[in-house]
């Protein structure tokens, strides 16, 4: 035989603390007279006939009086009554207090379950003679009548999901809709009946405030008793037959096992279960002690050897104990507007409060925290007393912050942050949303600089002191950007090789050349003669600083640092575009750029131009080229030559009037110029009626025309 016990089986923190107050009164004072218990202290009848044989009374609000009014008669002799963990009426409690208060020998010890305490609250403070307070539970339970007691207006108890459907529906129901709707669950009422109900309130009562009053500690017996049932031939269910929660563990268990029993103590053991080889499930309600549930274990063990004692199944994952200063991980269990309840594994329930759990006064914590969630809480304080831990989900959110920041520190790695203000000694960052201080020294703003210049800027930061414990956190701006360079750089000079293409941005420009950003911080230089196919005076001509270009490598040597650039490439060389775009015999409108004393240059396409004879200029003879023509004219004229070896190219006019040729008139905007067209062969003073002289014109102009000049002498001197 197996046996299972449940997680959570016997008595919960409330029901220990009552129990435990009343040994420790009886131990403290070595004797019972004098002693009582304000209606029965637990739902178990084997406990109570264990108390009532010490000597312990049970009494009521009838004995009250007599009982504190007898005390003034004997000096000296002082009397306890322990208000039971199930709490009792506003009345009853108002009477214990005046007596209390009347008689200095009565004494009254509140042990009412803190859970049960809220319930009294949220009934006595959210409700008002205009509402509506609706109680979910056992209408004749003593929880449920204190309860009731401390609201206002009209109250209604339902204890099951179908009662409160059957009462919605009906004309009541309907009356009631206008009014301010207040729902609340007996502590001890089962999870899924409540969620029911909870539904049902929310579609027909929309303005209703719902409040999760269930233990959390009832609802783990709950489902802890519903996960094992089912693995088990027979279930065994300990608790006393007027107990809520041992009937609710009942019906749960009911559903997953085939036979489940209640039984009070061992006595009850059913005799058919014992000795064969069945897995056996046992679980306990809140008022059942230990001791009870220990006994039907024993009773079992002596039908068949066991290998497991009954301390060994108490402690299979016994709760364990956690302290103000610990980090501890629970699962939600309930929510409600004002706080979030959490399992953690611990003997007290976890409380996480609004302001706690988030800095966002707008959120609803019901829509950010689902029962099943898992939270990371710091443990504020703990109360054996009312069995809570006070928890704080922000504060453990920052300090997992800080551990990550010390983390990241360790690393060698770089952190990122914004730079939030400026002081006289440094720049504060937020990284990961906690405060770095960087001294000035340490910004990268030159000394006497303005710091306030970074501030509002995203900077990455080398991290030098983080101390979670003091909350102190100071890096560097500067070895951060340090560091980035050199990483820069390592990655360029791995990738970098003759050919590779890059966009950079002209930083700044000298007399022969262009220096251009292609990587942060990695400056290569573009000689003014690789800037652009043309002939020019200066890189000022062509391009200005801050201008994006593209640029591929000619050479890199990582000694020396040196990076050739090149912005020439084959497909913008402007040769290569007009042998793609015509050959000879074409008609191509040019642009006259500028004379000499044998013929007229003019741009085929931009950065190429060809030479127009003085002799192809006219079908009549002509002093000078600028008798017919005018710098800056469109013309048609004929390709009559290619010279692909010198990149040269003979223009006519003449051959095109010989020939008939008529021009299509095109408008002058139409004919796409290039800044590059404005160039010209160092004859800008040149004007319109002046010829070039032979000194004036550059070599590469003496070339194209040797020939053609030649002839015209020639023709000049037959003459």
């Amino acid at each position: 035989m197996k046996i299972l016990l449940a997680k959570g089986a016997g008595f919960c923190f409330g029901v220990r603390r009552a129990t435990g107050t009343l040994e420790d009164c009886i131990e403290r004072h070595g004797r019972t007279d004098g002693i009582y218990t304000y209606g029965e202290i637990i739902h178990n009848s084997g406990y109570l006939e264990q108390i009532k044989s010490k000597g312990v009374a049970v009494v009521g609000i009838d004995d009250i009086g007599r009982i504190a009014s007898s005390e003034v008669s004997r000096e000296g002799h002082e009397s306890y009554v322990i208000i039971r963990a199930h709490g009792i009426t506003k009345e009853e409690e108002e009477a214990l207090s005046r007596l209390e208060r009347e008689n200095k020998h009565f004494h009254v010890i509140d042990c009412t379950c803190p859970f049960v305490s809220k319930v009294h609250r949220i009934a006595e403070e959210h409700t008002d003679d205009d509402s509506v307070f609706i109680l979910i539970g056992a209408a004749e339970h003593p929880e449920v009548k204190g309860i009731l007691s401390w609201a206002k207006g009209q109250k209604l108890t339902f204890s099951t999901a179908r009662e409160l459907s059957e009462f919605i529906s009906s004309e009541k129901g309907r009356g009631i809709e206008d009014k301010q709707i207040i729902a609340a669950a007996q502590t001890t009422q089962n999870i899924d009946e409540w969620k029911k109900c909870a539904e049902n309130l929310k579609k027909v009562y929309t303005n209703a405030k719902i409040f999760d009053t269930i233990c959390n500690v009832t609802d783990e017996r709950q489902r802890e008793a519903a996960k094992t049932a089912p693995m088990c031939d027979a279930m065994l269910v300990i608790g006393g037959a007027h107990s809520s929660n041992t009937m609710k563990l009942y019906d749960i268990c009911s559903k997953g096992c085939r036979a489940v029993y209640r039984i009070d103590s061992s006595k009850d053991i059913p005799t058919e279960i014992l000795g064969k080889n069945n897995i056996i499930g046992i679980t306990a309600g809140a008022s059942t002690p230990d001791g009870i549930i220990e006994e039907v274990v024993k009773t079992m063990a002596e039908s068949e050897i066991m290998e497991e004692s009954f301390k060994e199944l108490l402690d299979q994952e016994s709760p364990k104990t956690i302290k103000s200063g610990d980090i501890v991980t629970g699962t939600v269990t309930s929510v409600s507007d004002a706080e979030v309840h959490l399992d953690i594994g611990a003997k007290a329930t976890g409380v996480i409060a609004f302001d706690q759990f988030t800095d966002d006064s707008s959120a609803k914590l019901t829509e950010i925290a689902k029962v099943g969630d898992e939270v990371r809480a710091f443990v504020i304080k703990v109360s054996d007393i009312d069995g809570i831990a006070t928890l704080s989900k922000r504060r453990a959110d920052a300090d997992a912050k800080w551990f990550d920041l010390e983390a990241l520190k360790e690393s060698g790695s770089l952190a990122e942050g914004k730079v939030i203000e400026a002081n006289k000694g440094g720049v504060v960052m937020m990284v990961n949303s906690v405060r770095v201080f960087v001294p000035a020294f340490l910004t990268g703003v030159p000394k006497d600089g303005d710091l306030n210049s970074i501030v509002g800027e995203t900077k990455k930061v080398k991290l030098r002191e983080v101390n979670p414990r003091s909350k102190r956190a100071t890096g560097s701006i500067r070895d951060a950007a340090r560091i980035e360079r050199r990483a820069n750089e390592d990655a360029f000079w791995k990738s970098v090789e003759p050919g590779k293409v890059y966009t950079g941005k002209v930083k700044h420009l000298t007399e022969y050349s262009a220096f251009v950003e292609i990587a942060p911080g990695i400056e290569g230089m573009v000689h003014m003669s690789e800037l652009t196919w043309r002939h020019i005076r200066r890189p000022a001509d062509v391009i200005s600083v801050g201008d994006e270009i593209e640029v591929h490598v000619l050479s890199a040597v990582r000694e020396t640092k040196r990076i050739s650039l090149s912005c020439k490439t084959p497909e913008n060389n402007p040769w290569n575009i007009f042998k793609e775009k015509y050959s000879i015999g074409d008609v191509v409108k040019v642009k006259i750029l500028n004379f000499t004393t044998f013929g007229a240059f003019a741009e085929v396409v931009p950065g190429q131009d060809g030479l127009i004879h003085i002799s192809e200029i006219s079908d009549h003879r002509i002093s000078k080229p600028s008798d017919e023509l005018s710098v800056g004219d469109l013309v048609d004229a004929k390709i009559i030559g290619i010279d692909d070896d010198n990149r040269k190219i003979s223009l006519s006019i003449r051959e095109l009037i010989e020939d008939g040729y008529v021009s299509e008139d095109e408008p002058e905007e139409e004919y796409e110029e290039s800044e590059e067209s404005e160039v010209v062969y160092s004859t800008d003073d040149v004007h319109e009626d002046e010829a070039v002289t032979e000194e004036d014109v550059p070599a590469e102009a003496e070339e194209s025309s040797t020939g053609e000049e030649a002839s015209a002498e020639t023709e000049t001197t037959e003459e």
